[in-house]
C-alpha cells in the first residue's frame, strides 16, 4: 500500500475554514478509492500560494527527506503553489526524496504528455493568481476613488456608515484633546494620566503609550489617506487641523534625535538654531578645574568644525533671558485681554460639549444593562460564584461611574471669572516656563550679538482644559553684547536695549 500526506491551504480571498474541510474530504476520498494510506495532514490557513513562506508547507518539504511516504496529495495543484518557478524547485526536491505531488481533482496521465499538461495547469494557476490580484487591486482602487472604506480595522475616532467613514464625535473629541495637549509640550505620560483622571478609557482600559503615539502619528486624522504613491482626501473626514497635525509631527520627528535628560531639562531644546550656519544648537556640558559642572548651548556646526563663528552660551543665562522676554510679551495688557476673551469662549464651549460626561453617561448605561442581564440570569436560577463576583464588580464600577458623573456635572455649573482666569494665566507664565516656551516659541535664531525669537504661527491650542485661540507671527529682536566674566572664566551676556 502506498503512503501519502495531505497538504491543504486556503488564502485570505474570501475563503474560510470550510474550504479546508472540503479539501480534506475530497483528498481522503481519493486516498480510499486508490488504496493510499494517509499518514499526516499539513495545513496552512489564510496563506497565499504565490510564495513558499508557509510554515506547514516548509515543514512538509523538510519531512519528505525521511522517506516515510510516496505522495503529497492536494485538492488541486494550485493548493501546492501558484508560482511555477517555486513549484518546479519544490517538486524537484520531493522527487529527489522519492515523493510525487498528486492532485485529487485534476487527472494527469502517466505519459510524457503529462509533463506538458501538468505545466499548463501550474501556469494557469499562476495566471489566475496574477489576474485575481489585479482585479482586487483595481476594485480596491475604485473603492478608494469613490471615498468608500476599503475594510480592515478602523482607527480610533471614526466609524463606518453605509461604506463611508464618518467621525465618531465622542472619540474625536478625545483625539483633539490628545493633539492639543501634545502640541503644548505636555508629555504623553501626563496626557494618559489626565485621560484616566477624567474617566476616559480605550476599550475599557487606560490608553497605552504606543496607542497615543500611533494616534499622534496617523495622518488620517488630518484628512489624508496615503496608499503607495497616491493621496486620497475623500476617505477620512478631518478631525485635526493640518497645522496642528504638522506641529505635532514636527515635535515627534525632533524627538527621534535625542531625549531629555532625566536630571536636567534644557528648556530651549529643539527651539534654538545658529544664526550664522543654521545648524541646531544642542546641549553641552563642561566641568571646571574645581569640579563644578557648567551647562551650555553650543552650535553643532561649530562643534563639527564647519568654520562657524558662534560661541557657546551658558544654559541658565540664555534660558532666563528668553523666559523674561516671553513673559513680558505675554503679559502685555492687549495680549492678556485677547487670551482671556478666548478662554472665556472656550470655557462656555467646553461646558456645552462635555465629552467626558457624554462618555460616562454612555458607560453608565452599558453597565446598568449588564447588571440587569445578570439579574435576569439570577432570577432564572443562575447564581454561581462567578456570576455573583461579576455582579459585585459591575456594582463597584457603576458606583465609580456615578461618582465621576457627579464631578463632571458639577463642572457644568462651575465657571471661572475673568479675573480668576487672568490671575491663573499670570501665575502660569511664572511657574511653568517649559510649557510656555513649547506653546509660544516657534524658533530662536542665536547670534553672538543678538537673538531673534519667532513666535508660533496661528494654531489651535489648549490652556488647561479649554480650546481654541490663535497667535500671529511675531518676530522680536533682542540685541545684546558679551563681556568677559573673569571670576568664572566664562562668557555671559546682558540685555542693553528694551524690546
Amino acid at each position: 500500500m502506498k503512503k501519502a500526506v495531505i497538504y491543504a491551504r486556503y488564502s485570505s480571498d474570501n475563503q474560510t475554514e470550510q474550504s479546508i474541510e472540503g479539501q480534506l474530504r475530497v483528498c481522503n476520498e481519493y486516498a480510499r478509492t486508490h488504496d493510499i494510506l494517509i499518514l499526516k495532514t499539513y495545513i496552512d490557513r489564510a496563506m497565499t500560494g504565490t510564495n513558499d513562506n508557509r510554515p506547514d508547507f516548509r515543514q512538509m518539504i523538510a519531512d519528505s527527506a525521511k522517506n516515510d511516504w510516496d505522495y503529497v496529495l492536494v485538492y488541486k495543484f494550485d493548493r501546492f503553489s501558484r508560482n511555477k518557478y517555486e513549484t518546479a524547485i519544490h517538486k524537484k526536491t520531493l522527487k529527489d526524496h522519492g515523493v510525487k505531488v498528486v492532485s485529487a481533482t485534476e487527472y494527469v496521465p502517466d505519459t510524457p504528455e503529462a509533463i506538458i499538461f501538468e505545466g499548463m495547469l501550474e501556469a494557469m494557476a499562476e495566471y489566475y493568481s496574477v489576474e485575481l490580484s489585479q482585479k482586487v487591486k483595481r476594485g480596491m482602487n475604485e473603492t478608494r476613488l469613490k471615498g468608500n472604506f476599503t475594510g480592515g480595522s478602523l482607527i480610533y475616532g471614526f466609524k463606518v456608515v453605509d461604506h463611508k467613514v464618518e467621525i465618531n464625535e465622542a472619540e474625536a473629541e478625545v483625539v483633539r484633546f490628545i493633539y492639543d495637549q501634545y502640541a503644548q509640550g505636555i508629555y504623553v505620560k501626563d496626557i494618559i494620566a489626565e485621560l484616566k483622571r477624567r474617566g476616559i478609557y480605550n476599550k475599557g482600559k487606560p490608553f497605552a503609550t504606543n496607542t497615543i503615539y500611533n494616534i499622534l502619528k496617523n495622518e488620517k486624522y488630518s484628512g489624508i489617506y496615503r496608499y503607495k504613491d497616491e493621496i486620497f482626501e475623500n476617505m477620512y473626514p478631518r478631525i485635526v487641523p493640518p497645522e496642528t497635525y504638522n506641529i505635532v509631527r514636527g515635535k515627534i520627528d525632533q524627538n527621534k534625535y535625542g531625549s531629555r535628560s532625566a536630571a536636567v531639562v534644557y528648556l530651549l531644546r529643539n527651539k534654538v538654531k545658529c544664526g550664522y550656519c543654521g545648524s541646531p544648537i544642542s546641549a553641552e556640558t563642561g566641568t571646571a578645574k574645581n569640579g563644578i559642572v557648567r551647562r551650555y548651548y553650543k552650535c553643532l556646526g561649530r562643534k563639527h568644525h564647519n568654520g562657524c563663528q558662534k560661541t557657546q552660551e551658558r544654559k541658565e543665562v540664555l534660558e532666563n533671558y528668553v523666559i523674561e522676554n516671553l513673559t513680558n510679551e505675554m503679559s502685555k495688557p492687549k495680549t492678556i485681554e485677547l487670551i482671556t476673551a478666548k478662554l472665556l469662549e472656550a470655557q462656555e464651549r467646553r461646558i456645552r460639549e462635555n465629552s467626558a460626561l457624554t462618555l460616562l453617561i454612555k458607560e453608565k448605561r452599558q453597565t446598568e444593562n449588564a447588571i440587569n442581564n445578570i439579574m435576569e440570569a439570577i432570577e432564572q436560577g443562575g447564581s454561581s460564584a462567578t456570576v455573583m463576583k461579576r455582579m459585585r464588580d459591575l456594582e463597584a464600577k457603576l458606583e465609580e461611574i456615578e461618582r465621576q458623573t457627579a464631578i463632571e456635572q458639577s463642572k457644568q455649573t462651575f465657571r471661572l471669572t475673568k479675573d480668576e482666569i487672568q490671575q491663573f494665566y499670570r501665575a502660569g507664565l511664572q511657574k511653568d516656563p517649559l510649557r510656555m516656551i513649547n506653546l509660544f516659541v516657534k524658533e530662536i535664531l542665536l547670534f553672538n550679538d543678538k537673538m531673534i525669537i519667532t513666535y508660533n504661527t496661528p494654531q489651535k491650542m489648549d490652556l488647561g482644559e479649554s480650546q481654541g485661540f490663535s497667535f500671529y507671527d511675531r518676530i522680536v529682536k533682542i540685541p545684546f553684547f558679551f563681556q568677559d566674566r573673569n571670576d568664572i572664566g566664562l562668557r555671559d551676556f546682558r540685555l542693553i536695549m528694551a524690546i
